[in-house]
């Protein structure tokens, strides 16, 4: 997982995961969520690696835009290794 740099301050995103089609946030509360281009959209999914990459922005798009399109939702349980 990489850090959300979160530049705003005001982020409720801790870390971010990518893969060619998806990407995978961890919210401040644990919770888990996998968007993909099956269940959000590829232009979405581009987006959010950007934002996501960029540190800012991704909370809000995500909630403005594909809030409920995740394809799958859990819980971390144990402590996440960042890279930067």
């Amino acid at each position: 997982m990489t850090r959300y740099k979160n530049l705003e301050s005001d982020s409720g995103i801790i870390a971010y995961e990518t893969a060619s089609d998806s990407i995978s946030v961890v919210f401040k509360d644990r919770s888990l969520y996998m968007y993909t281009y099956r269940s959000a959209g590829q232009a979405n999914i581009q987006r959010m690696k950007a934002l996501a990459a960029t540190g800012r922005g991704l909370n809000t798009f995500i909630s403005q835009n594909v809030k409920k399109a995740y394809a799958s939702k859990g819980k971390v349980q144990s402590g996440l290794t960042f890279s930067y």
